[in-house]
Parts: C-alpha cells; structure tokens; sequence
C-alpha cells in the first residue's frame, strides 16, 4: 500500500481510548452543573438522565464491508524504493507506468474511535487513510508487477475488526455506567439545589434576582455526533413539592390488591355490588392501613376522585374505580384522572372492575388505550399478571410526570342475572 505524506498513518494509535471515555464521564457531571438551577429543577428526572445517556453515550464503529467500492485509474507509479531492482539513486523518484487503486470501506459510528488505542493492543496496528466516515486503502502498482492485492486488503480490514471489537468491551462497559453516573450526579445536584432553596425560604426574605441572570440555555458543543436537544423545563417558577414515598405507594396497592381474595372466598357477597358498594371496600381496607386518611368522591381540582388518600394537606395518592365498558369508556377514567393531578411526582391508579370479559381482552384493551394516549410518557417495567405501570404526564407539561398503575380486579358475576 502507498503510504506517503502523513495522510497514511496507523490507526488506533494516537489517543487512549479509556482516558477519553473517563473524560467523557466527568464531561457529564459537568454538564449537570452547568444546567441553570431553574431550568434543572423545572425538568423532570428522567427526561435529563435520558437527555444525558445519549449526549454522552459512545457509538462504536462498524463496518459497512457490503457498501465497499473500488475505482482504479492509469498513474506513474515510483519504484525507487523497491530495492528488487537494480536504481543508481535513490535518494530521486523513479516512476514506472502503473495502475491507482483506491478501495472505499463506509462505516457508522464516531470517526474519533478509528484513531484511539483500546486496552489491548498489537505491536503494530494497520494503516489507512479516515476520511469522513469512510477508510481508504490506496494501492500503486507498477505495470511490471503482478500482485493481487485481496489478501492484502482483507488481511487489513480483519486487524482493523479485531481491534473494533477489542474496543467495543470498553465502550460497552463506558454506556452501561451512564445510566447511573446520570441518575446520581441529577440526584445529587437536585438535594443541593432544594438545600439552598430550603435556606433561602428560612430566612424570609425576598430574593434579589440578578441583572444579568441568564434566560436562555446553550448546549455547549463537546461531542462530534448529533447532540441531543435539552428537555423543556416547565415555563413556571420553580416550588418544592413534598412527595409520597414509593414503599407506601406500593403498600397500598398490596392492600388493594387483597381484596381479590377477599372476592374469590365470598363470591355471593360482591356479585351484585355496583362501583360505589365496592369502592367502599377498598377504603375499609386501606383507611385500616393508613389511618383514616383515606376517602371516597372527594372534591379535588377539576372534580371528584373515587379514592383520595391525604398526607396533611397534599394529595398523595389518587385512585379511579371503572367498571370495564370497553376501551372507549377507559380513556375517559386515563382522562378524568389527568383532571385531578396538579403536582409534581404524584402517585395514581385506575382499579379496573371486570363482570363477564375475558381478563385477557380486557388487559389487552387497557394497554392498547394506554400506550396510544398522548399524555403518556414511557412504559414502566411492572411484571404483573393483572396490570400494567406507565408514566404519564400532565396536560400541558412534560414535566409535571404522575405514575400510574392499572389494575384488573374480575368480579363475581351474579349467577340469579345470568
């Protein structure tokens, strides 16, 4: 192969690759901090650890060995270097009339990689030419030389390969640490940030606003691939809002949950109830768990929830009761509960019950309804054999994310009506 000027150089062997991918990781932890306060607090979690995964995430090279080409065409080729043949000086070109070839290997990835050294490494990697996203292989052959230049080229690209996979364990490790390095470093800013806002308030005295606070947010440039648009934050000041922890949420679906084997050892006395009659077993039960702090069509925003469960003056855990109607009459309960949620982080359930359906039509329609509607954010890994778990937000913003567990409950059917 020609390797002249310095176009031709060896791949992987002029950076280090984990020193770059650890400085790519400190790169996300700064630009946690560089997020201006009110912006990062008026976002919701996740959405900037998504945000954050793909800024920072590596995309490993691959070959496109199927989209090569090659193009050839008539060149003075010099042989002054071939010392097979008998050149009074050397130190001069000497040509011969030859044949250019120039092979062009497309790949998808970050260009970057081709020139960093992994962890494991030979003592001397190939050499090509990186322009774009495409490796050139530039071959000169003299007229009076017969060689087939295949072996060569695929002996090249077989080093190149090992030497991309010998990267991808360091890349696959670097974009599996992301999605925790993300979540602490948010975490973590959020406790400073609600600390010093928790300070201010204590002092009871108004906040001077800056003159030159800044209003808008640049997203520095620090990678070369397409970067990711910060999420919108929420246009309103930012407030703290206490939340309902995750082990009493679940506690009290565990307690509704109960209820099915309440249902399934007295059929005979659930068969005939109507929503309101079974309503009011699900608030015996939790009202026996948390204390009398949960209640039954209860006034709240833009109507009246079936079960509201308070802690002090905060709404903590708002459920909706619905006979299944069909998937029509579902989207309407999805709907009603987006009426009732108003603040940041809260906690929801819609209690499906079923007289007569198929559960699996049932579940079925629930999660067709649910994954088309449009408020609905991302699926929750919930496995479940009688419900679902997704995040939705609320109308208007993005930010303001409320979860939501659906539950399938098959009641008795009343055998004297059947």
């Amino acid at each position: 192969m020609r390797r002249s000027g310095n176009r031709y150089n060896h791949l992987f062997a002029d950076t280090d690759l984990q020193r770059q991918l650890d400085t790519t990781l400190h790169e996300l932890c700064t630009t946690v901090d560089s997020i201006p306060a009110e912006h990062f607090l008026n976002t919701a979690h996740d959405d900037l650890i998504a945000y954050l995964v793909e800024k920072f995430s590596v995309e490993q090279v691959k070959l496109q060995r199927d989209q090569m080409s090659v193009e050839a065409t008539e060149t003075q080729v010099d042989v002054s270097q071939d010392h097979n043949r008998w050149i009074e000086d050397r130190n001069r070109p000497f040509y011969r009339p030859g044949q250019k070839i120039v092979v062009h290997l497309p790949f998808t990835g970050e260009a970057p990689l081709l020139k960093a050294q992994p962890s494991t490494y030979t003592a001397r990697s190939p050499i090509a030419e990186v322009t774009g996203q495409e490796i050139i292989f530039t071959y000169d052959i003299a007229d009076d030389v017969t060689r087939d230049i295949k072996n060569d080229l695929d002996a090249t690209i077989a080093e190149i390969e090992q030497y991309l996979n010998w990267q991808a364990t360091q890349i696959f490790a670097h974009n599996a640490r992301l999605q925790g390095a993300a979540d602490t470093a948010i975490s973590e800013r959020r406790r400073r940030l609600l600390a010093n806002t928790q300070r201010l308030t204590n002092l009871g005295i108004p906040v001077r606003t800056r003159a030159d606070a800044p209003t808008t947010y640049t997203i520095p440039t620090v990678r070369k691939k397409a970067l990711p648009t910060l999420p919108v934050a929420t246009a309103a000041p930012f407030e703290p809002e206490p939340t309902w922890a995750m082990d009493q949420y679940e506690h009290a679906l565990n307690v509704i949950q109960q209820m099915t084997l309440v249902m399934e050892r007295s059929p005979s006395a659930f068969s005939t109830m109507d929503e309101e009659a079974l309503r009011q077993h699900f608030l015996v039960q939790l009202n026996g768990q948390f204390e009398g702090r949960a209640t039954g069509e209860t006034f709240n925003l833009n109507g009246k929830t079936d079960i509201l469960l308070r802690e002090g003056a905060r709404n903590a855990f708002i459920a909706e009761c619905k006979f299944w109607k069909g998937p029509k009459k579902f989207r309407e309960a999805i709907d009603q509960l987006l009426g009732y949620t108003a603040w940041r982080d809260s906690k929801t359930a819609i209690l499906v019950f079923n007289r007569g359906t198929a559960t699996s039509t049932v579940l079925e329609g629930v999660k067709d309804v649910c994954e088309l509607h449009p408020n609905l954010k991302r699926v929750v890994n919930w496995p479940h054999s009688s419900g679902y778990r997704y995040i939705f937000h609320q109308n208007g913003d993005r930010n303001r994310e409320f979860l939501m567990t659906v539950l399938v409950f098959d009641v008795p059917v009343d055998a004297a009506a059947s």
